[in-house]
């Protein structure tokens, strides 16, 4: 049997009251401008990754893995440098891309597929947890938020429950109302020894992007999760004790804000990109293409191999576009290792103002 502090869902409560129903407006609003102006982006992915990042290093520092833009730089371009807290981000960023890939493919996101997620963050294949030594704590004070279920049973159980909930639309709730239930639900089921609290978050958008809410993952809660950290545990705990209407408003607001803040962000890079074209196009104009824009803007850095690769030039050529690029200012260099890098400081800029 299932412990009563792990009731099965749907939940028996009033999901739709008045002011859920009136919060739910708004974020619907935020998330769908953002979706609107996102899908008339050429190439979405310069726009994933830039946003990804700042995902990535909120959603650790939630669980107190802190690090900077420099160390993820560092790490982003190559695999010997970097903090071991700043690998743990780039972790992230792999085990969402997963996520993302796999529902896009499989239009369903499965039991099986949380668990590879939660693989690639924690590099190990421990699984669902077998033992019941996972409480969970407000890391404010200290305090025991919850128990988590105990046997491995009852936690495949409710992981089972939850995967359909997610995946079958047999009720008429809105899909945002869903989402603070799914979000709830998993982090009380527990079901890893470690990084629960990012797996879930990574669960947020992958279903935002199932329910085609959003068509890219650019949609994270982590930011207004930190900014608001005491009540969220607060609201966690209200709802054990079956009082859902705050913490749905609280997730829902949460989607509201991070839609603008992000839109706003998006709106920036987008600028950023067209800003940049037009004077490497005016400035350089032997050398501009419109794949050489995206190979600087797909990361905060590049390569030489990356521009001759990418434009399908000779080393040599490679090279004197990057100088050419460096002594015009658009990007700048520096040697990490045995390798010199060269940075993007206009987009590392704005993707770090936002932090």
């Amino acid at each position: 049997m299932v412990d009563e502090k792990s009731p099965m869902l749907p939940p028996n409560v009033d999901l739709e009251t008045k002011a859920i129903l009136k919060q739910v407006a708004l974020s619907n609003r935020a998330l769908a401008e953002l979706k609107g102006y996102a899908d008339t982006i050429p190439n979405k992915k310069m726009l994933i990754n830039a946003v990804l990042i700042n995902e990535a290093k909120d959603s650790s520092a939630v669980e107190n893995i802190v690090t900077t833009h420099d160390d993820i730089y560092r790490a982003m371009s190559s695999e010997k440098y970097g903090s071991p807290e700043a690998k743990e981000v780039m972790n992230y960023r792999a085990a969402l891309w997963h996520g993302y890939e796999n529902v896009k493919e499989n239009e369903i996101l499965t039991t099986n597929a949380i668990i590879e997620i939660q693989s690639i963050l924690e590099k190990n294949g421990a699984g669902i947890r077998k033992l019941p030594d996972n409480i969970l704590r407000n890391e404010s004070t200290g305090e025991t938020v919850y128990t988590p279920p105990v046997s491995e049973r009852e936690i495949i159980e409710l992981l089972s429950n939850l995967e359909k909930y997610v995946n079958i639309d047999d009720d008429s709730i809105n899909p945002l109302i869903k989402l603070a239930v799914i979000h709830y639900q998993f982090e009380s089921i527990h079901p890893f020894y470690d990084d629960n609290g990012r797996t879930g978050r990574i669960i947020n958008v992958l279903y935002l992007v199932l329910k085609c809410l959003i068509d890219t993952p650019i949609v994270y809660l982590s930011k207004y999760i930190i900014k608001n950290k005491d009540e969220y545990y607060k609201l966690l705990q209200e709802v054990h004790n079956n009082k859902w209407e705050e913490w749905v408003i609280y997730i829902l607001k949460a989607v509201e804000e991070t839609s603008l803040e992000t839109l706003e962000m998006v709106k920036k890079i987008n600028n950023e990109i067209e800003k940049t074209r037009l004077e490497i196009k005016k400035e350089l104009p032997k050398i501009y293409s419109k794949k050489l824009i995206e190979l600087l803007f797909y990361e905060f850095y590049t390569k030489t191999v990356y521009i001759q690769e990418g434009l399908s030039v000779t080393r040599k050529t490679a090279v004197s576009y990057l100088a050419a690029l460096e002594e015009k200012g658009f990007i700048s260099s520096e040697k990490i290792g045995k390798e010199r890098i060269y940075q993007n400081k206009q987009l590392y800029e704005l993707v770090k103002s936002f932090e």
